[in-house]
């Protein structure tokens, strides 16, 4: 026997998704008004089960099922018989109850069969055929050897992966023959809501509502609803069009009362629709990593691009330097000649001219050291507006006497934590992908709160979270001596904190950057997106 250590992961979405209901793991989830509930961030639980490596030609053993917490008075038993080639499994389940319950969304039970490396199989599908039924039989077959088994509660039959709504787990009897054996594994689980997350609350009720629909109609239904919300439509079309015809040949049994018509119909429809959104799902994660692709190697580009003219422009400078020697070298050994040749005739005037060219000289040196420095003062000015707009891309950034001053409105913090979001990190890695072109630049990242809560409490929260800012930008390669972090709490309002308002853009951290390489400030009188510090953080 083999004990699997199953770990359940449960993945990120972007804000705009949510579920039907929270997952059984999470806890303090608020729901907003709409009743929606949004989809969080990575979430670990852990659970064990028991497996058994079924030795072949050994003969039939039995394992029993009994049910979780989310389904507590769920029994079953399964007879596992291995054999050349395949291993069968004969299951009944009783006081079994409608899935329904967990959201939805859910309209079926599937059985599954986990590896101890975590590679779970879907060996089918538990069906109760209708709200009065507490018991269901299935007969499955598997190439697996050594397997532990779970039963999940699902939209529908030929989901991919099982979801978090585990809700019945195998048991080892005391009369269960096999090989122990104690092993951890971890498999990912699809968190509660994730297949149905883009339909929502009405788009599943409208579909699957109705229980005078036979399941399997219902099934297909929905299958094909997660589908086009998934944008199979646009990745899938083919695939799509042979799930609509089966809709349209289920639809019409429907009608006709078909019933045995209606659920091979239905079926094929439910495949083809779970085909066309894996397909999609795959799409969009190949499409997103090529525009990833494609954005790092612009910004290459850029940066080479960059570098070539900087060293250009040295290159011209060093030239022209050189040809100023050289003239000044031929002038010398003119002056020399002609002072040779006529040294007591023209005494006098030979030291009246070399003391003109000698003024002459200077003040040449003076317009070339007064034009050098205008021209160094241009090209910082040019480097400062360049490094302003680059900015401003990412985050809002106006110019100031300090420096440029990056408002990071969008790098947000969890509630009263200080570490950095998901999308924060995104636009930190961008702004450190810039400023890695100007190695010479001196950043100090300070952190604001506004006047809620204790003096201590305020600045140690701002320093921590100024402080997470500057190790993440350390991370992507700034050199940690050319920044600093501070935190001044609630000293450095921009706003009054007697309103929401205002507390809310006193909640900020700020990341000044100046430096030589940058010269003096700009004036941005006038100019758009130069607006105070915006909020960076809740609390």
């Amino acid at each position: 026997m083999k004990a699997i250590s199953l770990s359940v992961l449960t993945v990120m979405v972007a804000g705009s998704l949510f579920a039907q209901a929270p997952s059984p793991v999470q806890t303090n989830v608020m729901v907003p008004a709409d009743g929606r509930v949004p989809i969080f961030s990575v979430e670990v639980t852990s659970r064990t089960i028991r497996a058994v490596n079924y030795h072949h030609r050994q003969g039939t053993t039995k394992i029993a099922f009994r049910g979780t917490a989310l389904m507590p008075d769920a029994r079953g038993e399964a007879e596992v018989t291995p054999n050349d080639g395949a291993t069968r499994v004969n299951l009944h389940f009783d006081h079994l109850s409608n899935p329904v319950q967990f959201g939805s969304e859910y309209l079926t039970l599937v059985l599954w069969a986990i590896t101890p490396e975590g590679r779970p199989e879907r060996l089918g599908e538990v069906t109760l055929r209708d709200a009065d039924n507490k018991s269901a039989s299935l007969y499955a077959t598997t190439d697996l050897q050594s397997f532990g088994m779970i039963v999940t509660a699902e939209p529908y039959f030929s989901v991919s992966r099982p979801s978090d709504v585990v809700v019945m787990e195998n048991f080892v009897r005391d009369d269960t023959t096999g090989t122990m054996q104690d092993i951890d594994a971890k498999y990912e689980l699809l968190r509660r809501g994730q297949y149905s997350a883009n339909v929502g609350t009405a788009g599943v009720a409208a579909v699957t509502a109705d229980l005078n629909v036979p399941l399997q109609l219902r099934e297909a239904r929905l299958a094909v609803a997660i589908a086009k919300a998934q944008g199979a439509d646009q990745y899938a079309a083919d695939t799509m069009q042979k799930a609509a015809t089966d809709m349209i040949n289920a639809e019409g049994f429907y009608k006709s009362k078909d019933l045995k018509r209606l659920e091979t119909s239905a079926r094929e429809a439910t495949q083809m629709a779970e085909d066309a959104r894996r397909i999609t799902v795959q799409k969009e994660a190949d499409a997103a990593k090529a525009a990833s692709a494609q954005r790092e190697a612009d910004a290459q580009a850029k940066a080479t691009e960059e570098a070539r003219l900087r060293a250009g422009a040295e290159a011209t400078a060093a030239a022209a330097e050189a040809q100023k020697r050289e003239a000044q070298m031929e002038m010398a050994k003119a002056r020399e000649a002609q002072q040779d040749a006529d040294a007591a005739r023209r005494a006098a005037e030979a030291a009246k001219a070399a003391a003109l060219a000698e003024q002459q000289k200077l003040a040449a040196e003076k317009n070339s050291a007064e034009s050098a420095r205008q021209q160094a003062e241009t090209d910082a000015q040019r480097l400062r507006e360049r490094l302003k707009d680059q900015l401003n891309l990412i985050l809002m950034t106006r110019d100031t006497a300090r420096g440029l001053i990056v408002n990071m409105s969008d790098v947000l913090f969890d509630t009263n934590q200080a570490t950095l979001k998901p999308g924060a990190r995104e636009k930190l890695a961008r702004v450190s992908g810039i400023l890695l072109a100007y190695p010479t630049l001196h950043l100090t990242v300070e952190g604001h709160t506004d006047s809620t809560g204790s003096d201590a409490y305020n600045m140690e929260l701002s320093r921590r979270r100024a402080e997470s800012v500057r190790d993440y930008l350390v991370s992507n390669g700034i050199a940690a001596a050319g920044i600093e972090a501070h935190g001044y709490g609630k000293d450095r309002p921009v706003a009054s904190n007697d309103t929401a308002a205002g507390r809310q853009q006193n909640r900020r951290v700020e990341l000044v950057v100046n430096g030589e390489v940058i010269g003096q400030p700009l004036s941005d009188s006038g100019q758009p997106g130069t607006n105070p510090a915006l909020n960076a953080n809740t609390r």
